[in-house]
């Protein structure tokens, strides 16, 4: 993902580039924040997939897939960590390898950063249409997803996800490629907002039927509009801390060589930050929205086994 700031980058040889480069200094982010959040992430969502596996009660297709939205996560908050150490390293003369060496695990650790995004992204989408599928086809949700079709679920998408990485990150120079991840970012976008749009229907349904005193029909769709707002804010969260990355793509396939682009380019470090606190956030809206877990990760801190 670093590559492609250092493509835009080098157009910045332009002399209309040069001018604007004096006013737009971006911003210069310590290491050591990156160590701190990738650290702080991986300890988070460690806690999640812990508690999960440890309470029976969240064996379910649902938090399967929410925990492997934080091994995504952590998946970022590790590829992070190695390439910040990695730096290091090489920057204090410790570690001493050939530049080819060095491109080469650019190049992993790139594409472990691009897996975990795609995977990120896609189990946010199959997480809201487990949710979509909880609110309207309740009576017939576990013939729907049985536990062989949530298993099918999650290793097509980290097949997908790996092999759609490294297909990015090889050919990562090409509009094409950008275009596709771009694409995919947006196609999922619209695809949660308009399940989440039809589920906040129901819900404004109920509020008109609580406030007409009209019982609502049943308490677990309660419980699973609550659990549509968690995802509802999952989905702002990553669009608030992917959107600006994405949007630089965009940036650099349409005008890597206007001024205003190229300052914009400039912050590029800001929002590895934002994309890094993205793995940080979702395991604490986990453990506020959902007392179930809350509870359990509790006691995976107090080691009550």
């Amino acid at each position: 993902l670093r590559e492609a700031s250092n493509a835009s980058e080098g157009n910045q040889s332009n002399a209309t580039v040069g001018a604007s480069a004096g006013r737009c200094q971006g911003l210069d982010i310590p290491n050591e924040l990156f160590l701190a959040l990738g650290l702080v992430s991986l300890v988070e969502n460690l806690l999640v997939v812990a508690a999960i596996l440890k309470n029976r009660n969240l064996h379910s297709p649902t938090y399967y897939f929410i925990g492997c939205l934080a091994v995504s996560d952590m998946l970022v908050s590790i590829s992070n960590l190695a390439e910040m150490l990695f730096m290091l390293l090489l920057e204090h003369g410790v570690l001493v390898m050939r530049p080819s060496i060095v491109r080469h695990m650019d190049s992993v650790i790139d594409t472990l950063i691009c897996s975990s995004v795609v995977s990120s992204l896609s189990f946010l989408g199959v997480i809201a249409v487990d949710r979509y599928i909880t609110i309207f086809y309740a009576l017939r949700y576990h013939s729907i997803m049985t536990l062989q079709r949530a298993v099918v679920t999650m290793a097509s998408v980290w097949l997908a996800s790996t092999a759609s990485s490294t297909v990015l990150i090889t050919y990562y120079h090409s509009n094409t490629i950008r275009l596709c991840l771009i694409g995919f970012f947006l196609f999922m976008l619209v695809l949660m907002l308009v399940l989440y749009i039809h589920m906040f229907a129901l819900a404004r349904h109920h509020l008109h039927s609580i406030s007409s005193q009209q019982k609502p029909t049943t308490a677990y769709r309660g419980g699973s509009l609550k659990g549509a707002v968690t995802l509802t804010i999952l989905l702002g969260v990553f669009f608030i801390c992917w959107g600006p990355f994405f949007f630089h793509l965009i940036l650099i396939v349409t005008c890597p060589t206007n001024p205003f682009c190229t300052c914009f380019f400039s912050y590029f470090n800001l929002f590895l930050v934002l994309m890094i606190c993205n793995s940080v956030i979702d395991p604490l809206i986990y453990a506020f929205r959902s007392q179930e877990l809350r509870r359990t990760l509790r006691e995976v801190v107090t080691c009550s086994w």
